[in-house]
């Protein structure tokens, strides 16, 4: 089981079919906050549901192409982060995130995505790791600035939300600017 603490409040955890009503219910009660931003809110209608993303997130993992973790915070789930995709021959880690409505403002996500490019570089001794969200996206749009990414260029229609489609920032930090950034000596 890969469990990875961040710090005294927060972990992530790899995902686990036992966790699906608790993530189903955090999904439900944040169901009209998140569907502004994410795609997928209308076809997660069920525990079952959850349960079938659980298990295409574990086959996944397992050939070695993603990792998808829930977010602890102090002890409970409130939301997921994931490398959605690791590009192996590039080193390119994808990071993607949702936290429940109820747990914003804590700086839980900052904590979140400075762990998992601490870890892309660090561990899994990647070159690069990209962040893309939609350009009226601001909250999310924070995280990687506040972090130092690169703000590299606006990809336009790169998502299609229920009717419309949302232009995408992508943002990049490379390993050598972040390690020469986030030195701790």
């Amino acid at each position: 089981m890969f469990v990875y603490k961040i710090d005294e409040e927060i972990s992530l955890k790899l995902v686990e079919l036992k966790d699906a009503e608790r993530v189903f219910e955090l999904t439900d009660n944040s169901r009209e906050y998140l569907r502004e931003w994410l795609p997928w809110l209308d076809m997660t209608t069920s525990v079952e549901d959850t349960k079938e993303f659980i298990k295409s997130c574990l086959k996944s993992y397992a050939e070695n192409k993603s990792i998808t973790t829930f977010i602890l915070f102090k002890g409970e789930i409130v939301g997921t982060a994931s490398y959605n995709k690791i590009d192996w021959a590039n080193k390119i880690a994808y990071i993607g995130y949702w936290l429940g409505k109820d747990y914003q403002g804590n700086g839980i996500m900052v904590r979140v995505a400075r762990a998992l490019t601490d870890y892309a570089f660090n561990e899994l001794e990647l070159n690069k790791v990209d962040i893309s969200a939609a350009v009226e996206n601001k909250r999310s749009r924070s995280i990687p600035e506040r972090l130092g990414f690169v703000n590299e260029g606006c990809i336009r229609q790169a998502e299609w939300l229920y009717d419309h489609y949302v232009d995408h920032i992508v943002y990049g930090m490379l390993a050598e600017d972040w390690k020469s950034n986030n030195s701790p000596y």
